[in-house]
């Protein structure tokens, strides 16, 4: 079996939560949400080892022999940043504000993503999406059946992050595949569970409060 590293992402300020306190480390279920993802992966026998990014002043909460980088400018500079200290030939990477990631998904991920080298979690959209030209006026509705929102973790195999990342120097992605995507790579979507949802609101949190975090599953 081939190396896994995790990159946890752990370094975003937040600012849509309204809280001087980074979205990461703020209290769900008892923890900081942060926690629950980086418990469950570490549970996992098949990861090998986990690179936290988030700020200095946060790693106490964290155990001792944990792995770290500091957060960069953007989220490519953060995964950058974690992946210098990675060693693993495949790597996973995830948003801490995600706490509802399922075992089963993770699992699934990796299973089906290996072979091709560059994987996603996510879903079919839910709601009719409509595309907006000038002065919010429509331009045109894609049809829902091709169109899919995507969860993290999400799956590259080194050398293909790599080659992605040296490629998209002076642009700027908002999820990690699209490295690949730029460099010509097939990715496989996986299908995941709706409720992987991203805490970024204060509404988020206090709906993710009613939840129950079941990372056994």
């Amino acid at each position: 079996m081939e190396t896994i590293s995790l990159i946890l992402l752990a370094g975003g300020k937040g600012r849509r939560m309204e809280s001087h306190t980074p979205k990461a480390f703020l209290p769900l279920h008892g923890k900081p949400m942060a926690l629950h993802s980086f418990d469950l992966f570490s549970s996992i026998d098949l990861i090998d080892e986990i690179v936290v990014v988030c700020p200095k002043s946060f790693h106490h909460h964290f155990p001792q022999n944990t792995l770290f980088a500091l957060p960069g400018k953007e989220r490519q500079d953060s995964v950058q940043n974690g992946f210098q200290k990675t060693k693993g030939e495949i790597l996973l990477i995830h948003d801490s504000a995600r706490p509802f990631v399922s075992r089963k998904d993770i699992l699934k991920l990796i299973d089906e993503g290996i072979s091709v080298g560059a994987a996603t979690l996510g879903a079919p959209v839910k709601n009719t999406i409509k595309q907006l030209g000038t002065n919010h006026l429509v331009e045109k509705t894609p049809d829902r059946s091709t169109l899919f929102e995507v969860y993290t973790p999400q799956l590259l195999r080194r050398d293909i992050y790599e080659k992605g990342y040296q490629k998209a120097q002076g642009k700027i992605f908002t999820d990690d595949v699209s490295l690949a995507e730029h460099i010509n790579h097939p990715v496989k979507l996986v299908i995941g569970e709706r409720k992987n949802i991203k805490i970024t609101t204060p509404l988020d949190l206090e709906f993710a409060a009613c939840y129950e975090i079941q990372n056994d599953s």
